[in-house]
C-alpha cells in the first residue's frame, strides 16, 4: 500500500490552508471531500495516511483528525485505529453534527439550510422568563422551520423581549440565522449565547412538523443570546430530529 501513497497524495487538490478563511480543520475536510465526491477516492477504498496529509498541507495530527471526525460525522469515511481511514460514501449522510465553539461555527452548520418562517406574533410563555417577565406578561414568538433540501431538520421557536419584538415583523427575518436578522435590524452585536441541551419527547406538533412519529425522542437546544451590554436579547429553542442530528465536541485531559 505505501507504494500507492504518493497517488492518493497527488489526487488532493493543491489548495493552500489560510487562517484568515476560517479553522484548518475545516478547510481541510472541504479539500477531502473533493476527491472523495469526484471518486478518486473510491468506496472500500482508503485514504492517505494522516501524517502524510499533514505533511502536504502543513498542519498538525490534530487537525487532520479534527477534519475526518467531520468527515466521518457526515458519513464519508471511518477511521480506523493505526490504519487509514476507508472511504464509506460519496455523497453525505442526512446527519447533521453539532460541533459550535462559536458563532462561525453556527453559520457553517446552517451553509446549505433554509429557514422557513411560519409564525409571529405576541403570546405568553415560561420561555419569556429569561426577560424578566412573569406567567401573564407577554413577548414576541417567531416559529420557523429549519430544512436541508426535502428533510425537515429543526423546529425552532424564538423569543423577544416586547420592547424589542415589536421593532419586527414576520417579513424582517431573512437569514438563515435568526440571530444574525436581529443583529442587522437593530444594529446590534451579540456577544454571547448561553447553550443547553437536553432530550425531550415530540409532542403531537413539533411530531407533525419534523414529520416524524408523536413521542419520538428529540434533541432540544436552547440558546440564549446577549448583547456586549450583556442584556438578553433573543431566546431560540431548536428542536431537532434525534436521527438526524449528533454532539461532537473535543475534550482535552486536563487532569495531571
Amino acid at each position: 500500500m505505501d507504494d500507492l501513497l504518493p497517488t492518493l497524495i497527488d489526487a488532493l487538490p493543491n489548495r493552500p490552508l489560510v487562517r484568515a478563511k476560517g479553522p484548518l480543520y475545516r478547510q481541510l475536510a472541504d479539500i477531502l471531500r473533493e476527491p472523495i465526491a469526484s471518486g478518486a477516492f473510491p468506496v472500500g477504498g482508503e485514504l492517505p495516511k494522516e501524517a502524510s496529509i499533514a505533511e502536504r498541507f502543513g498542519v498538525s495530527l490534530i487537525t487532520v483528525r479534527q477534519a475526518l471526525r467531520d468527515l466521518e460525522a457526515d458519513g464519508l469515511i471511518k477511521k480506523r485505529s493505526a490504519k487509514p481511514a476507508i472511504v464509506t460514501a460519496r455523497n453525505p449522510t442526512v446527519n447533521l453534527s453539532w460541533n459550535f465553539k462559536n458563532f462561525a461555527d453556527m453559520a457553517t452548520f446552517t451553509k446549505d439550510a433554509q429557514l422557513k418562517v411560519k409564525s409571529y406574533r405576541k403570546e405568553t410563555s415560561p420561555a419569556l422568563r429569561h426577560f424578566g417577565l412573569g406567567k401573564d406578561e407577554a413577548g414576541y414568538c417567531l416559529r420557523s422551520i429549519l430544512s436541508v433540501g426535502p428533510h425537515k431538520k429543526a423546529h425552532i421557536s424564538t423569543y423577544f423581549p416586547p420592547d424589542i419584538g415589536e421593532k419586527f415583523r414576520k417579513e424582517d427575518f431573512t437569514d438563515v440565522l435568526i440571530f444574525r436578522s436581529v443583529q442587522r435590524h437593530l444594529s446590534v452585536r451579540m456577544a454571547l449565547a448561553h447553550i443547553t441541551v437536553r432530550a425531550e419527547i415530540a409532542d403531537k406538533s413539533i411530531a407533525a412538523d419534523l414529520e416524524i412519529a408523536e413521542g419520538e425522542a428529540i434533541l432540544t437546544v436552547e440558546m440564549l443570546y446577549q448583547s456586549a451590554d450583556q442584556r438578553n436579547i433573543e431566546f431560540s429553542v431548536a428542536r431537532h430530529r434525534a436521527d438526524m442530528f449528533s454532539i461532537t465536541y473535543d475534550a482535552p485531559n486536563d487532569i495531571a
